[in-house]
């Protein structure tokens, strides 16, 4: 299983947080998705059925930015 890490702005509150969660668990092929609000980080463990770039622009398209 592949792993990728991000540091984010836009983490503001439980509901971003409900709402990156959402989004990412509807990606094929991912399996673990860590949201932590207090360090503005998102964990992600995916296998080879989806990308990086697609958990990117998944993340994105909530409202948060990668840094």
């Amino acid at each position: 299983m592949n792993r990728v890490h991000y540091n984010v702005s836009g983490l503001l509150n439980n509901s971003v947080k409900t709402q990156v969660k959402n989004v990412l668990s509807e990606i094929d092929g991912v399996h673990k998705i860590n949201v932590d609000l207090g360090r503005s980080s998102i964990e992600v463990g995916y296998n080879d059925s989806t990308n990086e770039n697609e958990i990117r622009n998944s993340i994105e398209h909530v409202g948060c930015r990668i840094e």
